[in-house]
């Protein structure tokens, strides 16, 4: 278990642990909620569609190809 103490500001530092076991990086959305006299910090996760775009790094040649195969499919 860390212990971290909180800045004048109310900031805390999450231990580097936790935030590469919860893949917590600068920019990531953090939602804090109350529960059970707890405070809870939680990780949210950004839409699937909008982390994976530009993942195959294909720049346009799937579409194009997809476009081809369906132009040539209508001229049959």
């Amino acid at each position: 278990m860390d212990v971290v103490k909180s800045t004048v500001k109310g900031q805390i530092l999450i231990p580097a642990t936790l935030r590469k076991k919860y893949q917590i990086e600068r920019g990531t959305t953090l939602r804090i909620y109350e529960e059970d006299d707890r405070i809870v910090v939680e990780p949210l996760r950004q839409d699937p569609v909008v982390e994976g775009r530009g993942i195959l790094k294909t720049q346009g040649r799937i579409l194009k190809a997809l476009l081809k195969e369906r132009r040539e499919e209508a001229e049959r």
